[in-house]
């Protein structure tokens, strides 16, 4: 029976991620977001769209999070070091080639300054962990620098440490360099550059002196105060609040009709609370939902596989095999390509997928917004690989749900009133100059 279905998937979900017991509507509250000094927002705003933190000057953080594309890229997987253009426009630069796409889809940048946030990217590998020195666990281990602000800042200092990202290829710049020597931290390392670039700036470092005490008493600007500043600035850009759902629940106007049925389904017997949960409607937890894969996988660059093994990277446990992060919602109409990999460009398409992930994965046709890309590896292999392709179906312990194509355009009407339009503009816009003098993506 399909309520019978329902009830088994939704109790499945809860007992094994640990889903919010109360999975009911939830308003966001924007006292649950902090509040920042002006002038580090302006600083933080200024360094987002500098391409001054990359390795070769070529790449800023909007060049994959742009608010034209709903703050991600508008491709299924982007390129950064060796693309050209602003995104699905982004090409190849003949005369410096990527070494591969970057492995997954650009995740979208609202509401990342939530108190609430406790794990970033779509593997979780950075999150919060009282029990070490710098209170994050993430890829640098013990060697990971203390003094973030906060969760997001943390984030911030990983794309400039990617070759496929913002570093650079190996021996194209001292960055990069760095990178590949493994001197991250510390004098001279990848950090240390970019923070003595930056600081050598008179803008950047007036600003700085202007809004940090120990700055302006002489304490050299670290990579931490720049990662405070852009995650100052983005959790204040693109604070999601005051979307349709957030005002209705707050006792203002309903919601229309349709986009309250698609409530109804989506809380009730669809089971998206399941998951989508709490005021974030994320549990921000990670499940196995058997997501087509393409493009070169997470491998090291010493391993030849093009597997992307979700959550199990990060901890190493067999059940947490092809899981991924719960996305937050709010203005996800407008943040497609979905899913880890981009693998679908259709809202619709990807909600019955996801109600019957089984099914949807054995009758995936490849839908993906890929630019051209000279390839060593297909960007299809591991769907055309029917031992990795069935491990990805095995992975997804869930029942399916019957949903109509009714229940789909429901659906749809309620997540369009998820959008903050302020937020999806972004509150201070592209600045028209950087400090830099570089040129700014627009």
């Amino acid at each position: 029976m399909r309520f019978g279905a329902i009830t088994t998937i939704i109790a499945t979900l809860l007992a094994t991620a640990g889903a919010r017991a109360d999975t009911g509507p939830v308003a966001l509250d924007p006292g649950d977001f902090e509040v920042f000094d002006p002038v580090q927002v302006r600083a933080g705003w200024l360094l987002f769209y500098d391409p001054i933190l990359s390795g070769n000057r070529n790449i800023s953080c909007a060049t994959c999070h742009h608010p034209r594309f709903g703050t991600s890229d508008g491709l299924s997987l982007g390129l950064g070091e060796g693309g050209a253009g602003l995104g699905p426009e982004r090409k190849a630069d003949p005369a410096n080639l990527p070494e591969q796409r970057i492995p997954r889809n650009s995740p979208a940048l609202f509401n990342l300054g939530h108190r609430d946030i406790a794990v970033m990217f779509h593997d979780g590998r950075i999150e919060r962990d009282e029990n070490r020195e710098s209170g994050l666990r993430t890829p640098l281990e013990d060697e990971m620098v203390t003094g973030f602000a906060s969760l997001l800042s943390a984030q911030t200092m990983f794309p400039v440490l990617s070759a496929d990202e913002m570093a650079g290829h190996y021996q194209e710049n001292d960055v990069s360099k760095a990178v590949r020597q493994g001197r991250i931290t510390g004098e001279g390392g990848a950090w240390d550059i970019i923070s003595h670039r930056v600081e050598a700036i008179p803008d950047y470092a007036e600003m700085f002196r202007t809004f940090d005490t120990e700055i302006a008493a002489g304490k050299p600007l670290d990579f931490t105060d720049i990662s405070d500043a852009i995650a100052a600035f983005v959790a204040t850009e693109w604070r999601a609040s005051d979307t349709a759902y957030d005002i209705a629940l707050r006792g203002g106007a309903p919601l229309d009709p349709m986009a309250a049925e698609g409530q109804a389904l989506f809380f009730g017997e669809a089971g998206c609370a399941a998951c989508h949960s709490g005021p974030l409607l994320s549990d921000q937890s990670f499940h196995a939902m058997a997501e087509p894969q393409l493009g070169p996988g997470k491998a090291a660059r010493f391993e030849s596989h093009q597997r992307d093994d979700g959550r199990f990277r990060v901890t190493g446990r067999e059940a947490d095999a092809y899981a991924f992060r719960t996305p937050m919602l709010r203005n996800v109409v407008h943040t497609g390509p979905w899913g880890h990999a981009g693998a679908h460009t259709d809202l619709g398409r990807f909600l019955a997928y996801h109600a019957d992930p089984a099914r949807g994965l054995n009758g995936y046709a490849p839908h993906a917004t890929l630019t051209d890309l000279p390839e060593t590896k297909p960007d299809w292999t591991i769907m055309e690989d029917t031992a990795a392709r069935d491990a990805i179906a095995a992975s997804y312990a869930g029942e399916p749900v019957d949903l109509s194509d009714a229940d789909i355009r429901r659906l749809i009407a309620f997540l369009a009133a998820l959008t903050d339009e302020t937020a999806l503009k972004g509150r201070m816009g592209i600045p028209d100059t950087v400090p830099s003098g570089l040129p700014v993506d627009r």
